[in-house]
């Protein structure tokens, strides 16, 4: 029998292999990365080359859910637009509802409950997407930062990476990150995070900054290439403290034989 055939029927190892496909299309997608910083939240995407007669500003891989909460994805782009549309419904009806905002892991909590959903019956297939949501709560001034997946699980983090080469550049933040990251460190360690899998430079990333207020602010290309030119010049002078150690000791070596 083929237990892929069928959404809701589980193999006898307990897979149900049209969730791991939707996995393996979130790897297949462009890489995004969330950092939390002290008082601040980036999300950082890979942006495919646009063609060169596209309109690059309808190719966007991060989008806002509310004031306060924004969200990027990795995956199949349509399946994103349907649960994005989800998603806003939800908080202008929390807000109609009970008159104030959501919080940030309710949305996460409903967006992943929708995912959920369609792993359990007949005649739809999973959500080939996973989504980064980041946002503050009202009133309070502490980062959120959430991953939700195809399956529905959803989880919290402090930095986090999805899609293309993802496990490498978790790995990269799981080295670099720490606990009290100001703006700029924080913006800065996102965007060397996407080096690691980026090799066209600037042009192909894009920047989304939320800080205290929760203010959303996208990063103009010149900003970004300011860090990455800022990057490059500390690889560069680490490169440089590296070979002058290796003479020193290479000499030293030769000195005593």
């Amino acid at each position: 029998m083929s237990y892929d055939r069928a959404l809701t029927v589980f193999s006898p190892d307990g897979h149900l292999f049209q969730v791991e496909y939707a996995l393996e299309a979130v790897r297949k997608g462009t890489c995004a990365v969330g950092v939390r910083g002290k008082d601040v939240v980036v999300l950082g995407v890979e942006k495919k080359s646009v063609l060169q007669l596209q309109d690059a500003r309808t190719i966007r891989k991060t989008a806002m859910l509310d004031d306060h909460v924004c969200l990027a994805f990795a995956g199949l782009t349509a399946d994103a637009r349907i649960l994005i549309d989800k998603a806003r419904i939800e908080c202008q009806s929390h807000r109609l509802t009970v008159e104030d905002p959501v919080t940030v892991d309710y949305i996460t909590r409903h967006i992943a409950g929708i995912q959920q959903r369609y792993t359990q019956s007949g005649g739809v297939r999973p959500f080939g997407i996973s989504t980064l949501i980041i946002g503050f709560d009202a009133n309070e001034s502490k980062p959120r930062l959430y991953q939700t997946e195809p399956s529905g699980m959803y989880s919290a983090w402090k930095a986090c990476a999805i899609g293309r080469s993802a496990k490498t550049v978790r790995e990269f933040l799981e080295k670099n990150h720490t606990d009290e990251l100001d703006k700029e460190a924080t913006i800065k360690l996102a965007i060397k995070s996407l080096l690691e899998v980026v090799q066209t430079g600037a042009k192909n990333i894009e920047i989304a900054v939320m800080d205290a207020h929760a203010k959303v602010r996208n990063l103009e290309l010149s900003e970004i290439e300011t860090f990455v030119d800022q990057i490059n010049a500390e690889k560069d002078a680490e490169a440089e403290r590296r070979r002058t150690r290796m003479a020193a000791t290479a000499g030293a070596q030769a000195s005593m034989a």
